[in-house]
């Protein structure tokens, strides 16, 4: 995310060869229902946002399923955006990074931790992974400046994005997990 930028993101086209995920989509409508939620926890930690998406299969295609997705992010309240993002991880870096990037990172992580009482969340798709930390640094320090407010809803909308992307790795991925029980 470009420093200094405060408005939501734009949406992240999907570029997805024809027929890739009809298998993975049929095969996630198909799934009992606690796996369908446990597999979307794993993209979303909101449960409410779990069991909306799990509750409304069968999905006609991907694209019903990431507006779906993207509505049932829009609908989440405070409590439902904290246990998401109590179920996110701060984006880190590969072990082999220098020291210094590692020191970096955790002292960015802290000070947004510090004053928004959060995890910090942030959507790389589409930047390489050369750029992550350099992105990650510059969205940490624009972002602090943000007010408590600001701050919310650009990270509910980080979290959806988050969301849209995992789902579509979900239903693209060979098969996703087995519904076994």
């Amino acid at each position: 995310m470009p420093p200094g930028r405060t408005a939501g993101p734009e949406p992240v086209s999907v570029s997805i060869r024809p027929g890739a995920h009809s298998n993975g989509l049929a095969r996630f409508n198909a799934w009992p229902r606690r796996v369908a939620e446990a597999a979307l926890l794993e993209c979303c930690g909101s449960r409410r946002w779990a069991l909306r998406l799990a509750a409304h299969r069968p999905y006609p295609d991907l694209s019903s399923l990431l507006a779906a997705s993207d509505e049932a992010g829009y609908d989440l309240g405070s409590a439902d955006l904290a246990e998401a993002l109590a179920a996110e991880s701060a984006p880190c870096l590969h072990h082999a990074a220098p020291r210094a990037a590692h020191l970096a990172l955790r002292a960015a992580h802290a000070a947004y931790e510090s004053r928004f009482g959060h995890v910090f969340a942030i959507c790389l798709d589409g930047v390489p992974p050369s750029q992550h930390v350099d992105q990650v640094l510059a969205a940490i320090r624009a972002r602090l400046t943000h007010d408590p407010d600001e701050e919310r809803s650009l990270t509910a909308e980080e979290l959806r994005r988050l969301a849209r992307g995992r789902v579509i790795e979900l239903v693209t991925a060979a098969g996703g997990p087995e519904p076994s029980a």
